[in-house]
């Protein structure tokens, strides 16, 4: 596998950290180039999770350690970038949250367990199962993918390898083959920078599709503290021609969104 192959730096431990860091940043530099690579199937899935979205679908990843983390940050950043609820996009790992911040020896090694992890959310066919995975061999994510498939609901996955079986057990697979890590074998550093940035792609462009962003700006996020209050009253301003700060701020409160507010907005 790729993601295992011997870094194409040596004597790490002997390197000044200028050059530590000069090295890492080189093989940073390759990872967009990577995703560019895959950007027929980033989109070939987008176009299968929207329609399903704007039915009533939730899109839901699957993950473990770095992989499963990453899953649970974008999911848990759509509430309040977006205004939707907690239960559109949700992120599950392998030992559940408990090892967000601490590894679960031998959790992602159970194929039967992702699929007892999302059964209580009562999956549907409209809903998105999305595996993550940088090796595209987590017998978690395969096991959760091949159950998913069995219940009717569309499959994706973001893996960093070609020709997984991850990628197998997904209809829409995504493969971001970004090469050798710089420390061998260690998956959080390109690997997992190329699954962020596709899981910022994925979840972007689903939300401005399903209608969250007005022009370029996030009119529904949510007032959970003084900056995004001072931004919102900036974005009614930018909207409504001649208002004051201060009216636009008290608009923003009262209604408790850049949308409401500039929809309740009379002269």
């Amino acid at each position: 596998m790729t993601t295992e192959q011997s870094s194409n730096y040596e004597d790490l431990d002997k390197m000044s950290v200028h050059e530590i860091l000069t090295g890492i940043n080189n093989e940073d530099q390759t990872v967009p180039l990577a995703v560019a690579k895959s950007m027929g199937q980033i989109e070939a899935l987008i176009e299968q999770v929207v329609p399903r979205m704007q039915q009533g679908g939730r899109l839901f990843y699957i993950g473990a350690g770095t992989s499963g983390r990453l899953g649970i940050v974008d999911a848990s950043e759509c509430p309040p970038t977006y205004g939707v609820p907690h239960g559109l996009v949700v992120g599950i790992m392998a030992g559940g949250d408990s090892a967000i911040r601490k590894a679960v020896e031998f959790a992602e090694d159970d194929p039967e367990q992702a699929w007892k992890d999302l059964e209580e959310y009562h999956l549907t066919e409209k809903d998105t199962l999305v595996g993550i995975a940088a090796s595209g061999r987590t017998p978690y994510v395969i096991g959760g993918l091949q159950a998913a498939n069995a219940a009717g609901l569309l499959t994706g996955c973001i893996v960093c390898n070609a020709g997984s079986d991850v990628a197998k057990n997904a209809q829409y697979p995504v493969e971001v083959v970004v090469g050798p890590e710089f420390v061998t074998g260690s998956t959080r550093m390109k690997s997992g920078t190329a699954q962020k940035l596709v899981l910022n792609m994925l979840s972007t462009t689903v939300m401005i599709r399903l209608g969250k962003v007005r022009g370029n700006k996030m009119v529904d996020m949510q007032l959970s503290n003084e900056k995004l209050v001072d931004r919102g009253t900036k974005m009614i301003m930018q909207e409504v021609e001649g208002i004051a700060y201060e009216e636009a701020n008290a608009l923003l409160l009262k209604y408790g969104s850049v949308r409401a507010a500039v929809a309740n907005y009379s002269k």
